[in-house]
């Protein structure tokens, strides 16, 4: 992975454009050294080649002087007229973004414009110091950000798609089971992602299993993950603080942490070097002693209204939730653990703001699918003079990209429910089956063999014991489950003949 750091704006400009203004300039000297001289008197030549100026010295008893102004030629103005063309038709021909509305690197630019190139990039980045925004809390760290048309476009489809309802496709609401497999993906993956060597499979019983322990660091760090993602479904209506922010650290990383850092507390070291594939030194994180005002500017930025109301400055909601995330990377505050607890602050402010939907979304799977692309969008920022641009617009495309996946897997079970409803539809009217009892049916038929146990069936609707323990003996008595007796408990099993028994 390597990234190459933009040419300057002005220097640019200044190979561009200095030998045909500095020529005009030179054309216009005049031939005495008499400097900052009032005008007295102007004549014209009949070839309007030089203009005479007779001048009073500004001191006392010192005589009229002439001097003699030379125009410049007329090739010289048709080079000074040909060069505003150029920098005019560049800067309007080269948005913020590109024909197709992309918010290209320098990288992107040269290797598509070729010579051309520099100049292209220098009218991009005029039209995009026009339209940013500052971020200017951090210090010596001075952030920007663009919104172009098309980020307008992703923000919308957020928000249409992304309601704190739980009602995704033809009145079809989420079963809690899915809820529950939806939300054990992203602690998954965002493992994965922090490098955990699990099998989906196996991550998926160790979780639904509260009983059973991790048996290495990989499956502790699934765990510690499911549980950061209750923590912040719970704490999502507090107000960000260092205390949360370690407290949400603490868990992430609890018997899951390296490079010798400490669960819950700053790194107190400036030894975080991260580097790319080749392991090329790519960026130096803030001293240690520079974060605990970082993080602290952190959370004012977070608890600041950025309504355009009370606050001058519009942030939408997204963008800044991917901001924080973007933030907290950046500033990398502790020695282990950031990218899990930048990506929790970010699903604690989509939740904070009404996107209630994101508590089943995961980011971490396509990041997962694209490291190197999640990398770069962070040096794209560091290296161009920190315009978070970059990352809000990979972030989204991100976002986006889950919201279908969820909108089609909620499509796929929509269907399966309502195939299995319809077929089941007289047996469930004639015993009073509840949607409960329908779902652990499906689930049954679907996975035969499958061990059904009270305490397990119970988190998974949010009922009481009690209430699984009924749902489950209902079944078992219409002889659709059978029991398995294991010590003093009592499971269920999903028989093998389940569909013929249900006709």
């Amino acid at each position: 992975m390597k990234v190459t750091k933009p040419p300057k704006v002005e220097e640019i400009l200044i190979e561009h454009a200095w030998d045909t203004v500095l020529n005009f300039v030179e054309q216009f000297l005049p031939d005495t050294k008499q400097q900052s001289l009032p005008l007295k008197d102007t004549n014209i030549s009949a070839d309007n080649s030089e203009i005479e100026i007779e001048t009073s010295t500004l001191i006392p008893n010192e005589q009229s002087k002439k001097i003699e102004l030379r125009i410049p030629e007329k090739q010289t103005w048709n080079d000074l007229k040909k060069l505003y063309t150029e920098c005019y038709d560049l800067i309007t021909t080269h948005k913020t973004t590109d024909e197709k509305g992309r918010y290209l690197y320098w990288d992107k630019i040269k290797h598509k414009y070729g010579k051309q190139a520099e100049m292209v990039w220098a009218a991009t980045k005029i039209n995009r110091l026009a339209g940013k925004k500052k971020i200017t809390d951090f210090q010596n760290h001075e952030f920007s950000f663009c919104v172009p048309d098309t980020m307008q476009s992703l923000l919308h489809f957020i928000d249409k798609t992304c309601g704190s309802h739980m009602m995704l496709s033809d009145g079809f609401k989420l079963p809690e089971a899915d809820k529950k497999t939806l939300m054990m993906e992203e602690s998954i993956t965002s493992a994965q992602l922090e490098g955990a060597v699990t099998t989906r499979k196996v991550a998926k019983a160790l979780l639904h299993s509260k009983r059973q322990k991790p048996k290495d660091k990989h499956e502790k760090m699934i765990v510690n993950n499911y549980r950061l993602m209750q923590k912040v479904v719970e704490l999502k209506n507090e107000p960000l603080s260092i205390d949360l922010i370690l407290s949400l650290h603490r868990i992430a990383t609890e018997e899951a942490i390296e490079n010798q850092a400490v669960s819950g507390a700053f790194r107190q070291t400036d030894d975080i070097h991260i580097a790319d594939y080749d392991r090329n030194l790519v960026y130096q994180p803030p001293k240690c002693s520079e974060v605990p005002q970082l993080m602290e500017t952190l959370c004012r930025f977070a608890n600041t209204n950025h309504d355009g109301i009370e606050n001058s400055l519009f942030i939408h909601p997204v963008v800044k939730a991917v901001m924080l995330h973007f933030l907290t990377g950046y500033i990398h505050p502790f020695g282990d653990g950031n990218g899990r607890t930048a990506r929790a602050l970010f699903y604690w402010f989509m939740l904070k703001n009404g996107y209630g939907l994101f508590e089943y979304i995961s980011i971490s799977r396509l990041l997962n699918q694209a490291p190197s692309k999640y990398a770069k969008s962070y040096l794209y920022t560091e290296y161009d003079d920190l315009d978070m641009t970059y990352f809000i617009y990979y972030q989204l495309d991100v976002i986006k990209r889950a919201i279908l996946d969820l909108q089609a897997y909620v499509e796929r079970e929509s269907a399966k429910l309502k195939n299995f409803t319809a077929e089941i539809a007289q047996f469930a009217e004639r015993h009073q089956l509840n949607s409960r009892q329908i779902e652990i049916l499906q689930t049954a038929v679907q996975d035969k063999g499958r061990t059904f146990k009270v305490k397990d069936t119970a988190a998974q609707f949010d009922v009481a014991e009690n209430t699984a323990r009924a749902d489950l003996n209902r079944l078992a008595t219409l002889k659709l489950l059978g029991r398995l007796k294991d010590g003093n408990a009592i499971h269920f099993v999903a028989l093998g003949d389940l569909k013929e028994r249900l006709r």
